[in-house]
């Protein structure tokens, strides 16, 4: 399996150590444990914005009706020379 060493300060050891023993883990666990959820947390969060931009897509219309002010301007709205 493939490893990776991360450098942590003497502060964030001592963090680490402490909540490791606090849970009853290890510190390599709790890291692990750690990088996973946040891989799930990121995963999660692009899947969710990948789902609003498709619902906010297939109701353009009704969003603009409802938030004209926060439309952008027309092309033809643009700067006069």
């Amino acid at each position: 399996m493939p490893a990776l060493n991360v450098e942590f300060s003497d502060r964030e050891l001592e963090d680490l150590r402490q909540i490791a023993k606090e849970r009853g883990t290890s510190m390599k666990a709790l890291v692990r444990e750690a990088a996973a959820a946040d891989i799930a947390r990121h995963r999660a969060l692009q899947e969710g914005a990948k789902a609003f931009r498709r619902f906010f897509a297939s109701h353009a219309d009704e969003f603009a009706a409802a938030f004209p002010d926060d439309e952008p301007p027309a092309k033809s709205e643009g700067r006069v020379a």
